[in-house]
Parts: structure tokens; C-alpha cells; sequence
């Protein structure tokens, strides 16, 4: 079974054909040659999903199921790959005929670890729509921004958020219609379930160019609020056909969980794209907490044989007795968002017999380097350059640093640009120009690469905060705090921290009212007006109170400075 035969391709991508999917692609001639054509059209729910569930009709795939959820009390969900494509097809008729939504509207989702996440991302691939996804922990303001600023027609969340959305739903011009995915009704609301009970299973995909717009992340910068970086149908649904098998190395029979936060693109990547191209199953459990010994109980029960955890995850788990667990079918664990202690990945590797690979990669980029399974692991290393890609280390000028020369990690984007690479930050040229340099798309990250070609991360080149693998612009908290009457002005960095790796902390210069005050009272206030203004994961874990901020002579908040003093740098 082969992809479709394309009219015009924009460019050749040589590739190993043992990196496709041989079940789904063996019969596709220019993949056996060691060649795939990028092609004009693609679309993954109508040439990866549904190829998939042909093949399990034609008794051509093994019985592993394609979906399967539970939520720790009982309840679970499995579905085949024909299964997931009948409930899909009802939601995407839910949104063209009862929504009126056409290919090139977005849709904002915003719903934890449940079944509907899942169909209303295949739903959009069937329709166009671009999906617009954001975290449970965004507050009203956050939303706002976000449905003003991508100007979504239509708002898909639960019962949890839908006063937030009710709250700023008539600043938001463009918002036509909300969906709650709900067992009860809500005034303003489509409820989401009686609506899909009622749509036919009848519905024929869209046809989309490799080009088209397919999800917008809204990832944090240094300065102003949060940016929306746009994936294509070709960055992320036709990448992991030709590249998925190096960070993963899936088969039908495996059963993929990744523990990403649904409003992260490593959620699209590892529980959505890139096990299902191998036929996979991606395992999910709903976890409104994240335990430990939940964690660790799910994966002695259920025969899942990969995992994908940011290092946090892997921190919390070392940190019980492993020895009584038994992880009777876990062969692959990954790990990625940010740095992994090496003392974490011995002490996992000694009581599991588990090596952790490592991988590195941004909102904007997808997978950039990692560790691949059968590689040789060097502690502390991100591992090699991912395919697609040519990674490097560059300084200043755009020039090329020889092995151990720290600079800045880039991606080579001339004379072509890279499949995987984002499309640009919508609504911002400026940005997308300031991305660039000479020949080169740059991370912001500042590394080395030794004479193997493995990576090494040393840090951010600017002021983004890395806490738990989720990005935090400094100013998106520093508005928060200088909103409140306390607060003269404010400066937040980055601070070490033995599970998280790193947590916001703010310089505070208090108003001269307030200097009196209980202090650890005020801090605790303080904490709290953050978690209310904006998602609470950007709230400061740390404050300080100062007479003054180390600033410039143009009047600039020195940041390097009070980070380089947290990390005792200077």
C-alpha cells in the first residue's frame, strides 16, 4: 500500500527505507530504491489513519489496538484504527455541518488526557481546520489573548474552563461557537457529546497540500506575550513517514505512552503522529495528578513497551523503592524538555535495567537531536542530529564552530529549508526574520558537539525559563506581578532546583507602603495573584525582595546578572 501518487513534489529527501513503516509503505517503489518524494498533497488522517484501518480490515495488522485509555478508576477505552476513524469521521462532521467551520478556520482545544483530545485532532485533519491547542492551566486572560490573537472561530474545552472562556467570550470578536465537552448542559454552549451521537459516520477528507496550515503552539518569548508558531500538514504529519523510527523506533506491536501535557507539541508528536505512522498503539492514562505510584503501577499493569517523560517525571520516579515494581514489557524510555541529571538516568538504569535516551528539540523544530535506540550513550549528551535536519554549532556571525567550541545551537535552513521546521510565527515577520541567521534557523540554546557529533546542552543564549520542560517568558510573569499594587517593579530568572531542574524566581522592589508588611505573608499573596492572573506553572517557586534591580545604563533589567547570582555564575 503506497501514498498517493503526487502531481508535483518540492523537493527529494534521501532516507534509509528502514526508517518507514514496511507494513504501511513496503509496496511503494521509490521507498524500496532508498528515495521518498515529498508530495504535493498530503493529509495523515486520510494517508497514514485510514491506510492503517484498510489494513486491519484486510487482516493485515495484528489485533493491538490503535487507542487505549483509562483514568484509574475502573473506565477504559480501545480502540482499532477502524474504530477511531468511525468516531472521528462523526466529529469531523460535528464541526463542518453543525459548527460550519471550513478547511483554513482554527479551532482552540483545550481538554486534559480524555478520548475527545484525540478525536477532535484527527477531526481536524479531516476537515483543514487548523488546531489551535492550549494547556488546562490557562486562565481567563490567557485565553483571551490566545482566541483574539489566533482569531479561532470556535472554542472546543470543558466544564473546568468554560466559565473562564464565558468570562472574556464577548471581547473575542471572532468566536462563534463553544463546545464543552460535557455529560450536562451549559447556557451558550453545543454540547459536544450529543452532538457527535447524532452525526453520521459518512464523511470524505479534505484534500490538503503539504504546505497548509495544520496546528498553531503558542510558545513564550523573552519579551511581550506568548507567540503562535504554525506546523504544517509536511512538518508534522508527513515528517515522522520518513523520519519517526530514529527517537522512537516503533512497531505495530508496541504501545506508546507519552506524558506530555496535551497543549504541548510533544504531545502531537509522541502520542499522536509518530506511533500511530507506525501502527502503535498510544496508551493514555487520564491522570488529573501526576503520582508517582500511579505512574509506576500503570506501567507494571499495562503491557506498554515505551515511554516518553520530561526529566522531572524521571526525578519523582527514582525517588521510590523501584525494586518493587516489575516492568514485565518496557523496553524504550525517552526523555526530553530539558536536561537529564546523569545521577537520574544510573540510578534508573540500576534498579529497571532501563537506559533513558535523551532527546532535544522546540515547539518550533520537533525533534532536533537524540539519543537512538543502540546508539552509544554518553551521560549528559542530547545524543546526534535527528533526520531531516543539520544541526550545528554557530557563533555570532553565522559561522560554523569546530567539535567543543561552545555557541549556539542552529539548524542549516539554505539552500532548503528543512521538512519539520515551522512555518513562521503568524502575524510577526519580525520575529520570523529574527530567527534567522545567515544560513541557519537559531535555537536560542547554547551548546557544544564533540568529534562524534553528539550534543551537549549548556543553556539558554536568552532569558526563557525552563521549569519541568514547560518555556516561561521572564515578562509574562514580571506583568503579572507589577499589576499588583505591592509591586514597584519586578525581574524574573531562572533558579536551580533538584526535581524541577529549574523554577521561575522574582526580584521584587516593593512600593514603600508595603515595605512594612509581613513579608512571607506578602510573598505567599503575591504567589497566589500570579497563579490567578496566568496559568499557575509560571507563578515565581522563589522571591526575593530588593531595594533595586541591577539595570543598564538605558535602563534595561540586568536578568543575565541576577540568574549568573542563582547559579552562582559570577
Amino acid at each position: 500500500m503506497s501514498l498517493p501518487v503526487c502531481q508535483t513534489t518540492f523537493r527529494m529527501i534521501t532516507v534509509q527505507p528502514k526508517l518507514l513503516a514496511p507494513e504501511l509503505f513496503s509496496q511503494d517503489e521509490s521507498i524500496r530504491q532508498g528515495e521518498q518524494q515529498v508530495p504535493e498533497y498530503f493529509n495523515f488522517a486520510s494517508d497514514v489513519l485510514d491506510k492503517w484501518s484498510q489494513m486491519e480490515k484486510d487482516g493485515k495488522r495484528s489485533s493491538n489496538p490503535a487507542f487505549w485509555w483509562v483514568n484509574g478508576r475502573g473506565n477504559e477505552v480501545r480502540w482499532s484504527f477502524e474504530e477511531l476513524g468511525f468516531h472521528s469521521r462523526k466529529v469531523a462532521n460535528v464541526l463542518s455541518d453543525i459548527c460550519g467551520l471550513q478547511k483554513g478556520d482554527r479551532v482552540m482545544l483545550i481538554l486534559p488526557r480524555i478520548p475527545e483530545w484525540w478525536l477532535v485532532n484527527v477531526a481536524c485533519m479531516r476537515t483543514g481546520i487548523s488546531l489551535v491547542l492550549g494547556t488546562s492551566q490557562l486562565t481567563a486572560k490567557d485565553i483571551s489573548y490566545r482566541l483574539q490573537a489566533c482569531k479561532a472561530k470556535c472554542i472546543i474545552t470543558n466544564d473546568m474552563l468554560a466559565s473562564a472562556v464565558d468570562a472574556v467570550a464577548s471581547d473575542c470578536q471572532f468566536l462563534k461557537t463553544k463546545l464543552i465537552v460535557s455529560e450536562g448542559r451549559r447556557d451558550g454552549w453545543l454540547n459536544f457529546n450529543e452532538l457527535y451521537k447524532a452525526q453520521p459516520a459518512d464523511h470524505i477528507c479534505v484534500k490538503t497540500k503539504i504546505q497548509d496550515p495544520m496546528v498553531i503552539y503558542f510558545t513564550s518569548g523573552t519579551t511581550g506575550s506568548p507567540k503562535m508558531a504554525e506546523h504544517s500538514q509536511g512538518s508534522l504529519g508527513f515528517r515522522p513517514v520518513i523520519s519517526e523510527r530514529y527517537w522512537l523506533d516503533l512497531t505495530p506491536e508496541d504501545m506508546m505512552w507519552c506524558l506530555s501535557d496535551t497543549g504541548w507539541i510533544i504531545a502531537s508528536l509522541g502520542s499522536v503522529l509518530d506511533p500511530w505512522v507506525f501502527g502503535s498503539c498510544v496508551f493514555v492514562h487520564n491522570l488529573p495528578q501526576v503520582e508517582s505510584a500511579t505512574i509506576l503501577n500503570t506501567l507494571s499493569r499495562f503491557p506498554i513497551t515505551a515511554i516518553f517523560g520530561a526529566p522531572t517525571l524521571f526525578r519523582m520516579l527514582v525517588q521510590h523503592d523501584l525494586t518493587s515494581y516489575k516492568f514485565m514489557s518496557l523496553q524504550h524510555c525517552t526523555s526530553g524538555g530539558e536536561p537529564l541529571n546523569p545521577e537520574v538516568m544510573e540510578q534508573w538504569k540500576r534498579t529497571t535495567g532501563l537506559t533513558i535516551c535523551e532527546m532535544y528539540g522546540q515547539t518550533e523544530t520537533g525533534i532536533i537531536c537524540s539519543v537512538f535506540k543502540g546508539m552509544k550513550i554518553k551521560p549528559g549528551s542530547m545524543g546526534k542530529t535527528a533526520p531531516l535536519y543539520d544541526a550545528q554549532i554557530i557563533d555570532e556571525n553565522a559561522n560554523v564552530l569546530p567539535p567543543g567550541q561552545e555557541g549556539e545551537i542552529a539548524i542549516r535552513i539554505k539552500p532548503k529549508r528543512p521538512l519539520g521546521l515551522f512555518s513562521k510565527y503568524i502575524d510577526n515577520p519580525e520575529k520570523t526574520a529574527s530567527s534567522e541567521r545567515g544560513n541557519f534557523f537559531i535555537t536560542g540554546d547554547r551548546g557544544t558537539m564533540d568529534e562524534e557529533g553528539y550534543f551537549w546542552f549548556l543553556g539558554r543564549s536568552d532569558d526563557i525559563i525552563n521549569s519541568s520542560g514547560y518555556r516561561i517568558g521572564p515578562s509574562e510573569v514580571e506583568n503579572c506581578l507589577d499589576r499588583a499594587p505591592a509591586v514597584v517593579e519586578s525581574a524574573a530568572v531562572s533558579s536551580p532546583d533538584p526535581l524541577r531542574g529549574e523554577v521561575v524566581k522574582a526580584f521584587v522592589v516593593l512600593s514603600p507602603a508595603f515595605s512594612s508588611c509581613d513579608l512571607e505573608k506578602l510573598r505567599l499573596e503575591l504567589q497566589e495573584h500570579v497563579k490567578k492572573v496566568t496559568a499557575p506553572y509560571k507563578y515565581p517557586r522563589k522571591m526575593e525582595f530588593v531595594q533595586e534591580l541591577p539595570k543598564t545604563i538605558t535602563g534595561k533589567i540586568k536578568r543575565n546578572e541576577l540568574r549568573n547570582k542563582e547559579w552562582g555564575r559570577m
